[in-house]
Protein backbone atom coordinates (compact mmCIF):
# COMPACT_ATOMS: atom_id res chain seq x y z
CA UNK A 1 0.00 0.00 0.00
CA UNK A 2 1.20 3.49 -0.79
CA UNK A 3 -0.45 6.78 0.08
CA UNK A 4 -0.38 10.11 -1.71
CA UNK A 5 -1.01 12.83 0.90
CA UNK A 6 -2.75 14.92 -1.78
CA UNK A 7 -5.26 12.08 -2.34
CA UNK A 8 -6.03 11.41 1.33
CA UNK A 9 -8.55 13.35 3.41
CA UNK A 10 -6.16 13.07 6.40
CA UNK A 11 -2.93 11.28 7.28
CA UNK A 12 -3.60 11.62 11.02
CA UNK A 13 -4.29 7.92 11.60
CA UNK A 14 -1.24 6.85 9.59
CA UNK A 15 1.12 9.34 11.23
CA UNK A 16 -0.21 8.82 14.76
CA UNK A 17 -0.28 5.05 14.32
CA UNK A 18 3.20 4.65 12.83
CA UNK A 19 5.22 7.22 14.78
CA UNK A 20 5.04 5.40 18.11
CA UNK A 21 5.42 5.46 20.99
CA UNK A 22 5.23 9.22 21.36
CA UNK A 23 6.12 10.88 24.67
CA UNK A 24 3.32 12.85 26.28
CA UNK A 25 3.67 16.48 27.33
CA UNK A 26 1.19 17.04 30.16
CA UNK A 27 1.16 20.82 29.93
CA UNK A 28 0.02 23.10 32.71
CA UNK A 29 -0.69 26.77 32.08
CA UNK A 30 -2.48 29.60 33.85
CA UNK A 31 -4.61 32.06 31.92
CA UNK A 32 -4.51 35.83 32.60
CA UNK A 33 -7.61 35.47 34.82
CA UNK A 34 -5.77 32.97 37.05
CA UNK A 35 -7.48 29.74 35.92
CA UNK A 36 -5.10 26.76 35.75
CA UNK A 37 -5.29 24.56 32.65
CA UNK A 38 -3.84 21.06 32.27
CA UNK A 39 -3.87 19.08 29.02
CA UNK A 40 -1.92 16.22 27.40
CA UNK A 41 -0.21 16.47 23.99
CA UNK A 42 1.54 13.56 22.29
CA UNK A 43 3.16 15.56 19.49
CA UNK A 44 6.03 16.36 21.87
CA UNK A 45 9.83 16.15 21.98
CA UNK A 46 13.12 17.83 22.89
CA UNK A 47 14.44 20.22 20.23
CA UNK A 48 17.76 21.53 21.56
CA UNK A 49 20.08 21.20 24.54
CA UNK A 50 21.86 24.56 24.40
CA UNK A 51 19.63 26.40 25.01
CA UNK A 52 17.40 23.65 26.43
CA UNK A 53 14.23 23.77 24.30
CA UNK A 54 11.24 21.41 24.16
CA UNK A 55 8.30 21.50 21.79
CA UNK A 56 4.73 20.29 21.54
CA UNK A 57 2.22 20.86 18.77
CA UNK A 58 -1.51 20.97 19.50
CA UNK A 59 -3.91 20.65 16.58
CA UNK A 60 -5.83 23.91 16.29
CA UNK A 61 -9.47 24.17 17.36
CA UNK A 62 -11.53 26.06 14.79
CA UNK A 63 -14.30 26.69 17.33
CA UNK A 64 -12.03 28.30 19.93
CA UNK A 65 -11.10 32.00 20.15
CA UNK A 66 -8.43 32.67 17.55
CA UNK A 67 -8.56 29.00 16.57
CA UNK A 68 -6.28 28.10 19.49
CA UNK A 69 -6.94 25.63 22.28
CA UNK A 70 -6.61 26.95 25.84
CA UNK A 71 -3.01 25.77 26.26
CA UNK A 72 -1.37 27.54 23.30
CA UNK A 73 -3.58 30.59 23.84
CA UNK A 74 -2.51 30.81 27.49
CA UNK A 75 1.15 30.46 26.51
CA UNK A 76 0.79 33.14 23.83
CA UNK A 77 -0.73 35.48 26.42
CA UNK A 78 1.46 34.73 29.46
CA UNK A 79 4.67 33.28 28.02
CA UNK A 80 4.92 30.47 30.59
CA UNK A 81 4.07 26.79 30.95
CA UNK A 82 5.17 23.55 32.61
CA UNK A 83 5.67 20.21 30.87
CA UNK A 84 4.95 17.37 33.30
CA UNK A 85 6.09 13.84 32.41
CA UNK A 86 3.35 11.20 32.44
CA UNK A 87 4.01 7.95 34.28
CA UNK A 88 1.83 4.88 34.61
CA UNK A 89 0.63 5.95 38.07
CA UNK A 90 -0.92 9.16 36.65
CA UNK A 91 -2.04 7.86 33.24
CA UNK A 92 -5.73 7.72 34.23
CA UNK A 93 -5.64 11.28 35.57
CA UNK A 94 -3.83 12.45 32.43
CA UNK A 95 -6.59 10.92 30.33
CA UNK A 96 -9.28 12.68 32.39
CA UNK A 97 -7.59 16.03 31.71
CA UNK A 98 -8.20 15.57 27.97
CA UNK A 99 -11.92 16.18 28.54
CA UNK A 100 -13.49 19.30 27.03
CA UNK A 101 -14.49 21.49 29.95
CA UNK A 102 -16.45 24.75 30.13
CA UNK A 103 -14.39 27.94 30.12
CA UNK A 104 -13.21 28.80 33.61
CA UNK A 105 -13.14 25.20 34.89
CA UNK A 106 -9.72 23.74 35.69
CA UNK A 107 -8.64 20.26 34.61
CA UNK A 108 -6.60 20.05 37.82
CA UNK A 109 -9.85 20.06 39.80
CA UNK A 110 -11.82 17.97 37.28
CA UNK A 111 -9.22 15.16 37.36
CA UNK A 112 -8.33 15.56 41.06
CA UNK A 113 -4.70 16.37 40.27
CA UNK A 114 -2.60 18.09 42.93
CA UNK A 115 -1.02 21.44 42.15
CA UNK A 116 2.56 22.04 43.28
CA UNK A 117 4.08 25.50 43.23
CA UNK A 118 6.60 25.98 40.45
CA UNK A 119 9.98 27.53 41.19
CA UNK A 120 10.32 30.17 38.45
CA UNK A 121 7.05 30.28 36.46
CA UNK A 122 3.49 31.07 37.53
CA UNK A 123 1.66 27.92 36.33
CA UNK A 124 1.74 25.07 38.84
CA UNK A 125 3.37 21.75 38.12
CA UNK A 126 1.66 18.40 38.70
CA UNK A 127 2.69 17.21 42.17
CA UNK A 128 2.19 13.56 41.20
CA UNK A 129 4.59 13.80 38.23
CA UNK A 130 8.22 12.88 39.01
CA UNK A 131 9.67 15.16 36.30
CA UNK A 132 8.60 18.67 35.32
CA UNK A 133 10.13 21.28 33.03
CA UNK A 134 9.26 24.89 33.80
CA UNK A 135 9.38 26.75 30.50
CA UNK A 136 9.23 30.23 29.03
CA UNK A 137 7.85 30.72 25.54
CA UNK A 138 10.71 30.49 23.04
CA UNK A 139 8.52 30.72 19.94
CA UNK A 140 5.08 29.82 18.63
CA UNK A 141 4.92 28.70 15.02
CA UNK A 142 1.88 27.97 12.85
CA UNK A 143 2.41 24.67 11.03
CA UNK A 144 -0.57 23.80 8.85
CA UNK A 145 -3.52 23.12 11.13
CA UNK A 146 -1.34 22.91 14.24
CA UNK A 147 0.48 25.39 16.45
CA UNK A 148 4.00 24.34 17.42
CA UNK A 149 4.96 25.73 20.81
CA UNK A 150 8.66 25.87 21.66
CA UNK A 151 9.63 26.42 25.27
CA UNK A 152 13.00 27.18 26.80
CA UNK A 153 13.49 25.13 29.96
CA UNK A 154 14.09 27.56 32.83
CA UNK A 155 13.92 25.09 35.73
CA UNK A 156 13.72 21.31 36.16
CA UNK A 157 12.04 19.38 38.95
CA UNK A 158 13.27 15.79 39.43
CA UNK A 159 11.84 13.60 42.19
CA UNK A 160 14.67 11.87 44.04
CA UNK A 161 13.04 8.53 43.15
CA UNK A 162 14.02 8.98 39.47
CA UNK A 163 17.62 9.97 40.09
CA UNK A 164 20.88 8.17 40.84
CA UNK A 165 23.83 10.13 42.21
CA UNK A 166 22.01 13.40 41.49
CA UNK A 167 21.33 12.62 37.81
CA UNK A 168 18.22 11.59 35.88
CA UNK A 169 18.05 7.76 35.72
CA UNK A 170 15.95 6.50 32.81
CA UNK A 171 15.84 3.05 34.44
CA UNK A 172 13.80 4.56 37.28
CA UNK A 173 11.30 6.54 35.17
CA UNK A 174 8.18 4.58 34.20
CA UNK A 175 7.12 6.99 31.46
CA UNK A 176 4.02 6.35 29.38
CA UNK A 177 3.92 6.86 25.63
CA UNK A 178 0.99 7.37 23.29
CA UNK A 179 0.33 4.86 20.55
CA UNK A 180 -2.91 5.49 18.65
CA UNK A 181 -6.56 5.76 19.56
CA UNK A 182 -6.94 4.61 23.17
CA UNK A 183 -3.67 2.64 23.24
CA UNK A 184 -0.65 3.59 25.33
CA UNK A 185 2.69 1.95 26.10
CA UNK A 186 5.03 1.87 29.08
CA UNK A 187 8.82 1.78 29.16
CA UNK A 188 8.71 -1.45 31.14
CA UNK A 189 10.43 -3.61 28.49
CA UNK A 190 13.85 -2.11 27.79
CA UNK A 191 16.92 -3.31 25.93
CA UNK A 192 20.37 -1.90 25.32
CA UNK A 193 22.45 -1.48 22.17
CA UNK A 194 25.96 -0.12 22.21
CA UNK A 195 26.47 2.71 19.75
CA UNK A 196 29.21 1.87 17.22
CA UNK A 197 32.37 4.03 17.16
Amino acid sequence: MELDPDEESSLYRTLAGAIVPRPIAWVSTTNPEGVDNLAPYSFFNVVAVDPPVVMFAPVDDGGAPGGLKDTPRNISETGEFVVNVVTESVAEAMNRTSATLPAGESEFDHADVTRAESSVVAPPRVAESPVAFECSRYDVVDVGDSTMVLGEVEWVYLDDDVTTDGKMDVEKLDAVGRLSGSLYATTENRFSLERPP
